[in-house]
């Protein structure tokens, strides 16, 4: 037992201590919680083998315009063809591919919502085709994000109109959105061609990434300007003015006073033309037997 007495009276006795029983409960550690290990791994794996799904579905679909590496375009004369991706995040990606709007069928002054590609269709009725649909969406925007960063995809609470401020929402709508896209978010007119497209079938998640991405002529409301609770009472007054009854009749297109000021100039300017052509085309009774 000499031996070890002198051992422990050693300098660094101490320390080898410390590690000989930090490496003891790790391998305690490692023994009990095998499958911990193996978790991280197979997680790393899928990560993976969804950011390599992404990055074939973006050479698929957007490298012809957007560049191999999302860098962005440009033709023989330096005009640009595709903006650069880097930094928009995954938002703006769910919000182009999941409106249809990309890919792109070709310039214009905007680019339309359309049916999504059958890739990235997430309203399929097929329930298979839909799930694969959201499984590329998503793998596509994490890819684009992993270019460099930008505005995630909101979910949960952050875009569950219910439990939010419909009188301050309206009040918010009105003041930042009704400019362009009318008081009921029928959309409206622009300069340049561009025009505010209509909110009619916008999911909540569509909604609030048009807000933090600004997509094409709309500006960007980051959090400082509008706050996520805000963001949530505009979209519970989008989605609450879409049930709401007309109280004059037809809607028509709740596109405003407009068209319905044409509405009522033409259709009471044209029944007061039938009335004087109606009255005017037969003679009374009483004068024509007169003039017999």
């Amino acid at each position: 037992m000499n031996w070890i007495t002198a051992w422990r009276r050693r300098p660094w006795a101490g320390y080898a201590v410390v590690l000989a029983a930090l490496a003891a409960i790790g391998v305690v550690y490692a023994g009990f919680s095998p499958t911990a290990g193996k978790a991280a791994a197979n997680n790393s794996a899928e990560a993976r083998q969804d950011l390599n799904n992404g990055r074939e579905l973006f050479n698929q679909n957007c490298a012809t315009c957007h560049g191999l590496n999302g860098q962005g375009t440009k033709d023989s004369k330096g005009k640009q063809i595709g903006p650069s991706l880097i930094g928009v995040g995954a938002a703006a990606v769910d919000f182009q591919v999941g409106t249809g709007r990309m890919p792109a069928t070709g310039p214009g002054a905007q680019v339309p919502r359309k049916t999504p590609v059958e890739q990235f269709d997430t309203t399929s009725k097929n329930p298979k085709v839909a799930a694969e649909a959201r499984k590329n969406l998503e793998d596509i925007s994490a890819y684009v994000a992993s270019l460099g960063g930008g505005p995630g995809v909101p979910g949960g609470e952050q875009v569950n109109p219910e439990g939010g401020n419909l009188a301050l929402g309206g009040k918010l709508f009105r003041t930042n959105c009704a400019q362009c896209h009318n008081f009921a978010g029928s959309g409206g007119a622009l300069t340049g061609g561009k025009y505010a497209p209509s909110l009619q079938d916008s999911t909540p998640s569509q909604i609030y990434e048009a807000m933090i991405t600004g997509p094409q002529a709309m500006p960007v409301f980051n959090d400082t300007t509008i706050t996520p609770q805000q963001k949530r009472d505009i979209i519970a007054y989008v989605i609450q003015t879409r049930s709401e009854p007309n109280p004059g009749g037809n809607g028509l297109g709740r596109v405003g006073p407009v068209t319905e000021g044409i509405a009522g100039w033409l259709i009471g300017l044209g029944l007061l033309i039938l009335a004087a052509m109606w009255i005017t085309s037969k003679k009374p009774s009483k004068l024509k037997k007169q003039n017999d």
